[in-house]
């Protein structure tokens, strides 16, 4: 790894949706998670943050240092093994060999959290809590990431259609003998246009994480990408279509936030008729920027 970056960093996305399923509620029958008070439409930051670690884990390959720690069919509990087995700690006596190289050692905790952090890309950008190993004490320690999303949301209210679709796959024999269809139904937004605000901590990348330069254009590519490689029949066509950037002179910020975000203003065309296209919206950007902020379009 790099040096850790210098500058603080806040931004937005714009992404859209068309006849698909952008984030099912699983307590809703999957149906496009939405705002019961305004209608808008919900995509939770979980959701984009797997996006995220299944382009990297796409590009990467598994490459030194950028494996992905939350994946699918992978027990934390394997990756957790991996730094105990490094710093030589037998996980059968785990709570003796923890006492003993702690005597030897008083960052033992830090040469774990740093191990973790240096192989994994996804702890390193997003944190992690790694305190798997209760039984036998076997404890990664909890990371803050630098790199944090809030909920989507998107711009108008969303009308979430249920859709009757049917199969000529038959489940059993039984059912084969009295039908040749199965019906069955899914949920799709006709069109949503979703933003979605983020921040990068130069300060918990320096302190914490050593997120790097190097990972922080990863960062951005993963973004701008991370439908590409996502595409099924549930969610459509789903595309980046903005992704504008501040970046702060300091580490610490030259200006809040929410007074950024504020300068892109995202509104529709004609009030008159349905959004079907992201032409049909009129993004803005005030680019009268406070000292020390630069505003880059990065799509």
């Amino acid at each position: 790894m790099g040096e850790a970056i210098k500058n603080r960093y806040d931004f937005v996305v714009l992404f859209e949706v068309e006849n698909g399923n952008p984030n099912g509620d699983p307590d809703a029958g999957n149906m496009p998670r939405i705002d019961p008070e305004t209608g808008n439409g919900l995509v939770t930051d979980v959701c984009l943050k797997r996006k995220i670690r299944n382009y990297v884990e796409i590009a990467k390959e598994d490459a030194a240092g950028y494996r992905i720690y939350i994946k699918e069919r992978v027990p934390l509990n394997r990756s957790d093994a991996e730094a105990f087995l490094e710093i030589g700690i037998d996980e059968k006596n785990a709570k003796e060999s923890i006492k003993q190289k702690k005597k030897d050692n008083e960052n033992l905790d830090n040469d774990i959290r740093d191990f973790m952090c240096k192989n994994f890309f996804d702890i390193r950008t997003f944190g992690a809590v790694m305190t798997t190993f209760v039984k036998n004490s076997l404890n990664c320690g909890q990371v803050r990431g630098p790199v944090q999303f809030g909920f989507a949301k998107s711009i108008d209210p969303i009308v979430p259609q249920e859709v009757t679709i049917t199969r000529v796959a038959i489940t059993t024999e039984k059912d084969a003998e009295g039908k040749t269809t199965e019906m069955g139904r899914k949920y799709i937004v006709p069109y949503g246009l979703y933003r979605v605000e983020g921040y990068v901590s130069a300060n918990l990348a320096r302190k914490v994480t050593g997120f790097d330069e190097e990972d922080l254009q990863l960062l951005w590519n993963a973004i701008i990408n991370m439908f590409e490689q996502d595409h099924s029949a549930a969610r459509g066509n789903m595309a980046v279509r903005n992704l504008i950037v501040f970046k702060h002179e300091s580490e610490l910020g030259n200006a809040p936030a929410f007074k950024l975000f504020d300068k892109i203003q995202v509104t529709r065309k004609d009030e008159t008729k349905p959004a079907r296209c992201y032409e049909d919206y009129e993004v803005k950007i005030d680019t009268e920027m406070p000292d020390g902020v630069e505003c880059i379009q990065m799509l």
